[in-house]
């Protein structure tokens, strides 16, 4: 990189900078097979060789098991990822490449805050509040409207039900982001 494209990257506003990386980041992650290639790396928490690395990143593209993928293809994939994705995933220092070896840096670390991966048969979380938040405000206006009933449970308790109720989503949501994060599955979300 020249000089003149140093300061490109760090001259200007501030947040400039921030939102080029993140702009950067979200091109890295656009990509699945630099997703899969980062999930594995996670997953084994050490330097891996080039070999087995294809050897995940193709299984998992394929939809096969590892014994089942042919010579030609994960050579393709060998290819693709020692020529075009490690390398790019290198210039943006989230790997280090020696041509045999990969190995996640520091950087890589931080890419988790990018990646909200919500399962097919689930609903964002973001709607999920909102839902939650609605039948929230419905209690709520009604205890003040007085047409939510207080004989068996008290003001005090349906606005504990509905803390208690935001409380419980916030620990499941937590698990469930811990539990779907790169590395963390056998397989790539």
């Amino acid at each position: 990189m020249g000089a003149s494209e140093r300061r490109s990257t760090t001259a200007g506003p501030t947040g400039q900078n921030e939102q080029s990386r993140e702009g950067e980041v979200f091109d890295l992650l656009s990509n699945q097979r630099r997703r899969y290639a980062i999930h594995y790396c996670k997953r084994e928490d050490e330097p891996v060789t080039l070999g087995d690395l294809a050897e995940h990143v193709a299984a998992w593209e394929l939809d096969k098991e590892i014994a089942e993928i042919t010579s030609a293809e994960r050579k393709r994939v060998y290819t693709s990822l020692q020529q075009t994705h490690l390398p790019t995933l290198e210039r943006a220092d989230m790997i280090k490449f020696d041509d045999r070896t990969v190995e996640l840096t520091d950087e890589a670390a931080r890419l988790d805050v990018y990646l909200d991966i919500v399962p097919d048969d689930s609903v964002p979380w973001g709607v999920y509040y909102l839902g939650l938040t609605a039948v929230g405000s419905v209690v709520m206006g009604g205890l003040w409207l007085g047409v939510v009933p207080t004989e068996t449970i008290s003001e005090l308790g349906w606005a504990t039900l509905v803390v208690a109720l935001f409380g419980v989503s916030a620990v499941v949501h937590v698990v469930q982001n811990r539990r779907m994060r790169l590395g963390e599955m056998d397989r790539p979300p």
